[in-house]
């Protein structure tokens, strides 16, 4: 399971930082945010 959460964190982060470099501040933060709240090395929502 946590080897889901981390692949999803990183797709997360990944399309995140694309968002940014394409101009969508806003939403590339929030991706960014949420892959980080969702991957298990950091705060994780399902701890």
């Amino acid at each position: 399971m946590a080897f889901i959460l981390w692949i999803i964190a990183v797709i997360l982060v990944i399309a995140g930082i694309v968002t940014l470099i394409r101009g969508g501040l806003i939403a590339g933060i929030v991706l960014i945010i949420i892959g980080l709240i969702v991957g298990p090395g950091g705060y994780s929502i399902f701890h």
